[in-house]
């Protein structure tokens, strides 16, 4: 099986698949992103199309105030009677939600509270007399009492009424591991076979199995637990984990999965977080075995451009605890993103940000940016590229300067210099590092913020790009690059972005 790697890249983790005759549904987790939880389609499981979102009105998610690291947590996507199922955790809101659609397209339901099953990573399954099991990881992110663990949890459930029909029952927690987590169960072979993730989603991260006859259990684990870990070896996909089984086009199986690219010297930075992999499974003696996550990414890199020419914003525009029709529109102005600043910036939990997932290791945006010129008094906006509102670096234009700014956690850093009264494109370039010695060696990348200045592109900083990775940051999402407003109206002619993989 010859397919990409990685499958759909960028901050798309906690993968979940479904097969429904030819075609494949694939979830994955947004947390304080919306909209929310994307719906991919494919029919071959090597070429994807965004479909839509689970989550695209307000109410659905508990989301305005959302702490960094809550929202929608681990999807798991599911077919059965006639309806699409995504069981979800709304963590730090509305806690196990439900919710359903006709068509995976959406649109999707408000979105069901489960009573009595509290926890993450829940996943539902139906027994053959139609009994709804909802099996999830025992942490507490409503409560707040998420120092406790209890390990995996199943309950049988109404799904018409939202309520459990019984006590949190344990089930088979893993080896042993830290954070046994991402369950899902399969029936296959005469047997009920229990996947979960174990070892925390950093370094150790792995996948385990159990089985037994029954959807409840008793669980027999595999002796060869771990049937996949990248810990302690040299592969370019690390923190491989929380997978999901499918069968492939050709009758035979695969595993859907996160895992992460780390860079540098030590490959210790993962600029572009937890994003989607694939990989085969066989069976044999009645259990998976599951092949290394090979690295094989999609030839030629890609790029993506935006002259703004309909009312509706395309659907890869993501924004932070808000809908981007909040600030946003195209309709205003047809042929220009106008923002709207509110005073609000990247270190507010809701800025006036409209950003796109940064999908390869080196890349550039760019954008024409008017912000203060007699159209537009008083404004400020421009381009960003973020990981959360303690982690990110910008270029700023309001009227005649322009502002580059450095955000990593409590340490600020900013460089001027005039431009012209015009409009303005504006640019950051992610860079891969250089070769040799030296502390340069040992990042990720170099993000250089720019302005484009009678033609010449002018670099305001060049900074290290360590700092907006997953093991810095420490958020649970990847960089996501766009356009901002900070005050006034901000005008965005076009928004350019490029990208390729390292040499």
């Amino acid at each position: 099986m010859s397919l990409p790697n990685p499958l759909i890249p960028g901050f798309n983790p906690d993968p979940s698949i479904v097969k429904v005759g030819a075609d494949y549904y694939l979830a994955t987790s947004t947390f304080e992103y919306l909209p929310g939880i994307p719906v991919y389609h494919s029919t071959d499981l090597h070429s994807w199309s965004r479909i839509g979102h689970v989550v695209d009105r307000e109410g659905q998610l508990d989301s305005r105030d959302v702490p960094t690291l809550g929202g929608a947590w681990a999807p798991t996507i599911r077919f059965h009677d006639g309806l699409f199922y995504v069981a979800v955790t709304d963590a730090m809101g509305r806690g196990t939600l439900v919710f359903t659609a006709t068509n995976p397209a959406g649109p999707w339901s408000d979105g069901l509270a489960i009573e009595g099953a509290v926890g993450i990573d829940q996943d539902l399954a139906w027994d053959g007399d139609g009994t709804t099991y909802l099996t999830y990881s025992g942490l507490d992110t409503v409560t707040g009492n998420a120092a406790e663990h209890g390990g995996i949890l199943q309950v049988r459930v109404d799904l018409a009424t939202g309520k459990a029909l019984e006590e949190p029952r344990s089930i088979w927690s893993g080896t042993g591991l830290m954070f046994p987590e991402a369950p899902h169960l399969y029936q296959h072979g005469g047997y009920w076979y229990l996947m979960i993730a174990e070892g925390g989603t950093e370094r150790g991260h792995s996948v385990s199995i159990a089985r037994g006859t029954s959807p409840a259990g008793p669980f027999e684990g595999n002796p060869a637990n771990p049937i996949l870990s990248a810990r302690s070896t040299e592969r370019p996909i690390q923190n491989t984990g929380h997978g999901d089984l499918v069968q492939t086009p050709d009758g035979g199986w695969a595993m859907v999965l996160l895992g992460m690219r780390p860079r540098g010297m030590t490959r210790a930075f993962s600029a572009l977080g937890r994003e989607t992999f694939i990989t085969p499974v066989t069976w044999e003696d009645g259990w998976p075995v599951v092949e290394p996550v090979i690295l094989n990414p999609r030839p030629g890199g890609g790029s993506f451009e935006d002259g703004f020419a309909t009312d509706e914003l395309d659907g890869g525009w993501i924004a932070v605890r808000r809908f981007p029709g909040t600030f946003a529109s195209t309709a205003k102005n047809p042929g220009v993103l106008t923002l709207a600043g509110d005073g609000s910036g990247l270190d507010d939990p809701r800025p006036a940000f409209l950003g796109r997932r940064q999908q390869y290791q080196v890349e550039t945006i760019s954008a024409l940016v008017d912000a203060g010129s007699t159209a537009h008094p008083g404004s400020a906006g421009g381009l960003a590229v973020r990981y959360d509102e303690a982690h990110h670096y910008s270029i700023e234009l309001s009227g005649t300067t322009v502002t580059a700014r450095a955000r990593i956690a409590s340490i600020e850093q900013t460089w001027t210099h005039p431009v012209p009264d015009s409009p303005v494109e504006l640019r950051i370039e992610t860079r891969q590092p250089g070769h040799g010695t030296g502390f340069g060696h040992l990042s990720s990348d170099t993000i250089a913020l720019q302005a484009v200045i009678d033609g010449e592109a002018l670099t305001l900083a060049e900074l290290d790009g360590r700092y907006l990775s997953a093991e810095t940051a420490a958020s649970f999402t990847g960089r996501v690059a766009g356009v901002f407003a900070t005050r006034g109206s901000v005008a965005f002619e076009w928004f350019r972005s490029t990208g390729r993989e390292p040499n």
